[in-house]
């Protein structure tokens, strides 16, 4: 008898056309010597055969999908708890007299820009940008916005299609209406974008690609520079400011002065971390400085609102210590260290008039201590317990903002004053989502190594630990990015299913500072996914879930970690969800993205770095024989963080092996990396993997009533 799938079989009644078969079409490469076959290049290609293939792979996953039981309720169910949420804001930024941010509104695709007269004022709103109101679809979306000092003016980067290529509009604040001269090509997947507003009104520094004929259309992505424009002229005869002598995998970041005296460019050299500092004074005729190179290891910098700028650096202090740089001499042997590394690593700093707030990590969740601009201890904020700092926004005198949420808490914006004394806001998110009977257990799995990873558990109070709970576990792992405590209204449709949801501080990010990164890049990638099976295998060993009831989830690094996962230890798992993934990492750096991460993952070019690139690459380990957990892969047509074909190479070489589970492709056309996607798009994939995890892993789903 042929074996057929759980979840095809439970949809053949619907006559699921099959996936398409991939033709092998080998190349060949040689690397150091070592040769590689690649039966699936073809499917890089963006041609009429590919674009048949993929379309052919999102009918067999949409007919799967969309057959499966209960997914129009676990949809109606992920939408009202999604969009049941009260609005809230992001992006704090005082300007002028006013508050400038994004407001999300759960009825809405897309947020829009509004300012406030304050926190406690939601009435005072006044709406700037409307990306609904330019495509009601969802389709554009802003990047980013920047304020001009006093308030009058904000720039906005729109972007189409989840693309993040994103160009530059001027808004007049008191209007809401369109200034100037729109400024093509701001902005632009990971290198990202920035513009910083002339204090005397007369126009602009921002960062511009390649135009014309500059660079090949390979590099429109590369070689970003700082240009100024000049209020009511052309673009064409915008004047270039700095970064002709930049990396090619540049990423600048501009900020200016409170007093308007002073423009800062914050460089990074691709995404490992590495980061230097210019400094110009912006009176015309202004020189640019260096400030720091990369090797001098400051990796950030804030303007205070004295003469100096405040240094958080990594020298012989991998979880950052805090050094004093007046402006008038801004050479790092001027600098003075007013706080030395402590148990927390540094997140951020926010100089006030005479306070310094400073972010910090211990390992996952936040704390806030403050210090005086001579180092002083003054106080720590009280915030919630096991919870995350995801901003602070400074406003006049010593007075802060605070947006603070966790597991359990949806986030909101409190008010601290210069005593320390803090008050939550009217700008407070709320939520049907009830999580009164959930907790949180945090504790640590022991890596193959011997290292100590913590791991958090969210869980109903009542669930017993009999090694039957269908459990998610998720993780990030790369890029110094910390997977901090985060509430989100949606999960509570896998937790009342009976579900738990477990996150893993794995090495590769910051949660414990630049070491844990450090630890988990480069030639040391491998720790990230021995720290993973090692968090498995904990909840395994104590009876949070089995192997047949345990699912695995991460997206982008995370998707590459989901890969790893997978081919290194394929019985551990019985589903997996891998999103905008990186799947075959031995041509990854010669796409457009792929090379910002050199800095992260290595280079094929250096022989140690593509013997552990190889070691690990997922797209290589797949064999023919292994029987894979079930997956599904989704990803964006117009990702430019991520190609599509790593998760096309991938689902191909999946599908030609002898596994039975089901391998799905899902391609969204009119999204991206997932950034500036639609809330329609959000609450229909999200809901498509619930109920994919309900199905492999044997929940009873049983709809709940609004």
């Amino acid at each position: 008898m042929t074996f057929v799938p759980a979840l095809i079989a439970a949809v053949l009644v619907s006559a699921v056309p099959p996936a398409p078969v991939a033709a092998k079409k080998p190349v060949v490469d040689e690397y150091h010597g070592i040769k590689v076959t690649d039966d699936y290049r073809w499917l890089e290609a963006n041609d009429d055969a590919v674009q048949a293939w993929s379309d052919a792979q999102n009918v067999h996953t949409r007919a799967v999908l969309d057959g499966t039981p209960h997914l129009a309720d676990v949809k109606a169910r992920v939408g009202t708890l999604i969009r049941s949420n009260s609005i809230s804001y992001a992006g704090l930024t005082w300007r002028g007299g006013l508050l400038f941010a994004w407001k999300i509104d759960p009825k809405l695709q897309q947020p829009m820009l509004v300012t406030l007269a304050s926190a406690d004022d939601p009435k005072s709103e006044k709406v700037i940008v409307d990306p609904n109101a330019l495509d009601a679809k969802g389709s554009i979306s802003m990047d980013w916005f920047v304020p001009s000092l006093d308030g009058k003016k904000v720039g906005v980067s729109l972007s189409k299609g989840g693309s993040e290529a994103g160009d530059l509009h001027v808004y007049d604040v008191a209007t809401a209406k369109e200034v100037g001269e729109v400024i093509p090509h701001v902005q632009n997947g990971t290198a990202g974008g920035s513009v910083a507003f002339a204090a005397d009104g007369t126009g602009f520094w921002y960062t511009r690609y390649p135009r014309g004929t500059e660079h090949t259309p390979e590099d429109g992505g590369f070689f970003q520079q700082v240009y100024f424009h000049k209020n009511g002229t052309k673009t064409e005869t915008d004047t270039y400011e700095l970064g002709k002598d930049f990396p090619k995998i540049a990423e600048i970041v501009l900020s200016l002065k409170d007093d308007g005296k002073l423009l800062l460019a914050t460089v990074l050299n691709g995404d490992g971390g590495e980061v230097e500092f210019f400094l110009r004074p912006t009176a015309t005729g202004g020189a640019w400085k260096q400030v720091s190179t990369f090797a001098d290891k400051i990796v950030q910098a804030q303007f205070g609102r004295d003469d100096a700028l405040y240094l958080m650096s990594r020298m012989n202090a991998p979880k950052g210590k805090i050094l004093r740089l007046p402006t008038a001499t801004p050479t790092l042997d001027k600098a003075v260290e007013i706080s030395a590394e402590s148990d927390g690593a540094i997140q951020h700093l926010v100089p006030t008039k005479s306070l310094l707030y400073v972010v910090e990590l211990l390992g996952g969740p936040s704390r806030v201590r403050v210090i005086d601009l001579a180092g002083k201890p003054v106080r720590e904020l009280a915030i919630l317990p096991v919870s995350s700092v995801d901003d602070l926004a400074r406003l006049d005198g010593d007075e802060v903002l605070v947006n603070n949420g966790s597991y359990l808490a949806p986030p909101a914006w409190f008010h601290f004053d210069a005593t320390g004394e803090g008050k939550k806001t009217a700008l407070a998110q709320t939520s049907v989502a009830d999580y009164s009977d959930v907790e949180v257990v945090r504790d640590f799995a022991v890596s193959k190594d011997g290292t100590k990873i913590p791991v958090n558990v969210v869980k109903k109070k009542a669930t017993k630990l009999n090694g039957k709970n269908p459990t998610i576990l998720w993780a990030y792992g790369g890029f110094g990015v910390s997977q901090t405590p985060g509430f989100s209204a949606s999960r509570l449709a896998w937790l009342e299913q009976g579900g738990i949801y477990v996150v893993a501080n794995i090495r590769g990010g910051g949660e414990f500072g630049d070491a844990w990164h450090l630890d988990g890049n480069l030639l040391k990638k491998q720790n990230d996914y021995d720290d993973f099976a090692a968090a498995a295998k904990w909840l395994i060993d104590h009876k949070y879930t089995s192997k047949e009831k345990l699912a695995i989830w991460g997206g982008s690094n995370g998707g590459l970690l989901m890969g790893a996962a997978l081919t290194q230890h394929p019985e551990l798992y019985r589903a997996v969800i891998a999103q905008v993934g990186i799947y075959d990492m031995l041509r990854v750096e010669l796409t457009s993205n792929g090379a910002f991460n050199v800095t992260e993952y290595g280079s094929v070019k250096d022989p140690e770095q593509f013997k552990a690139l190889f070691a690990y690459s997922p797209y290589h380990h797949v064999t023919d024989k292994t029987k894979y957990p079930a997956l599904l892969l989704t990803t964006g047509a117009n990702d430019p963080r991520v190609e599509p074909w790593h998760s096309r190479k991938f689902c191909a070489r999946l599908q030609a092996t002898a596994s039975k589970n089901p391998i799905l492709l899902r391609t969204n056309a009119h999204a991206g990396h997932g950034i500036g996607s639609s809330l329609d798009e959000v609450i229909a994939e999200r809901a498509d993997v619930f109920t994919f995890l309900f199905h492999e892993l044997g929940v009873d789903y049983k709809a709940v009533k609004p």
